[in-house]
């Protein structure tokens, strides 16, 4: 579970990765983040962009997002309401970190087949 919101200056006593972390840690920060690298969205689309997370959750991280500078959020006086979020100049800085990890997470999925590949053949002995 996310800590409670904590200042800057009470921030300044944790180690950088705990920073990390307590901005974009979670299960769908990241992926939000990774979408609005894309450019603006509507919430709607990103429920669309991921199926599995639920209106609350989408709109609670989407919240966090924004109170943490990363995420802006712009209501447009129509009815009914139409809502979009894009990135911040600071959510911007992620762009090349997000792509560091998407990298990552595409080695790390062909290691592990071919993993189970080589552990597959020990065990037949072929």
């Amino acid at each position: 579970m996310r800590r409670e919101r904590e200042s800057v200056d009470a921030m300044a006593e944790w180690c950088n990765t705990e920073v990390v972390l307590s901005v974009v840690g979670g299960k769908w920060k990241l992926l939000i983040l990774r979408y609005l690298l894309l450019g603006t969205h509507r919430f709607g689309e990103l429920r669309q962009a991921m199926p599995t997370v639920t209106q609350r959750m989408l709109t609670r991280q989407l919240r966090e997002l924004e109170d943490d500078g990363l995420v802006s959020r712009t209501v447009y006086p129509e009815v009914p309401p139409r809502v979009e979020y894009a990135l911040t100049e600071a959510g911007e800085t992620l762009r090349d970190i997000i792509g560091q990890l998407d990298t990552w997470g595409s080695w790390y999925r062909r290691h592990r087949k071919a993993q189970a590949r080589d552990d597959g053949q020990a065990a037949t002995g072929t």
